[in-house]
């Protein structure tokens, strides 16, 4: 941090702070009052509803900025404050309990902070994988999946909960037929794409929806969830795998996950 405002106090010159996928949000209304600030109808995002995300500089509310904790990289704490806030908050509404089947589809940047997550919280937990590419699945089994196949199998145990981090439809119908009865399906994704949305009526009551199965979104995140994300992340000193990329580069990024490339977090850098 380089300046701060006449009436801010929360850090100091040379602190190191990130900013999250939340920019702002009104601090009034309902929502923001019970820390749910995710939901409030003038949350902003970083990089979306303000400028930031990809530049050199920026200013930020005291109040939406969060100290690094030493043990991390810049490089390393980047994709924490985004996937792995965002799959945080995933894994915290999925309601699971130690010893409860996970199920993951889709396994890049928040997904393989979830499996972390999980491994350390919910010690007895089995985490199944779900994803197209042989790459991911032998990346989840090397960090600790039990099983790991592609999108449309079927797991080796019903599920408890599952939770979607792509931006298709097909995972979702796919992971509701693995899901226990009363199993939850949590969808972290801000939008899901048109092109496959014909899958959607391949639903069937019986197989996907019925016994009181539940679909629960994920709607961008709260403070105290990158907040308490960082914590634990330093606590159990969870390390994401990084791929760097120079600010020049940011449309290779980009195409390189456009093509299923992916192997934990994309980082681009600015030197």
């Amino acid at each position: 941090m380089e300046k701060t405002g006449s009436k801010a106090n929360k850090f100091k010159i040379g602190d190191r702070v990130g900013i999250g996928w939340i920019y702002s949000a009104c601090g009034r209304c309902k929502f923001c009052l019970e820390g749910n600030e995710n939901l409030c109808e003038s949350f902003k995002a970083t990089g979306r509803d303000a400028n930031g995300g990809y530049a050199e500089y920026t200013t930020v509310l005291e109040d939406f900025a969060y100290k690094i904790p030493d043990v991390f990289s810049d490089s390393e704490a980047a994709p924490l404050l985004c996937a792995g806030a965002i799959g945080y908050r995933s894994l915290r509404l999925t309601g699971i309990k130690d010893g409860q089947n996970l199920g993951l589809t889709g396994f890049g940047a928040s997904a393989h902070l979830v499996l972390k997550m999980t491994t350390h919280k919910y010690p007895n937990s089995k985490v199944f994988v779900f994803a197209r590419s042989e790459k991911e699945r032998d990346f989840a089994k090397e960090l600790g999946a039990v099983w790991a196949g592609a999108t449309e199998e079927e797991s080796p145990e019903k599920l408890d909960c599952v939770i979607d981090t792509t931006p298709a439809w097909k995972p979702i119908v796919e992971a509701l037929k693995n899901l226990k009865s009363g199993g939850r399906l949590v969808i972290n994704a801000i939008r899901k794409e048109d092109v496959d949305k014909e899958y959607l009526l391949k639903i069937d009551y019986p197989v996907h929806l019925w016994l009181e199965k539940e679909i629960k979104s994920v709607a961008n995140v709260a403070k105290r969830d990158v907040s308490e994300f960082l914590e634990l992340a330093a606590e159990i000193a969870i390390k994401p795998e990084v791929q760097k990329f120079g600010l020049e580069e940011a449309n290779k990024a980009l195409v390189e996950l456009k093509e299923r490339k992916i192997r934990g977090a994309k980082v681009l850098r600015i030197d």
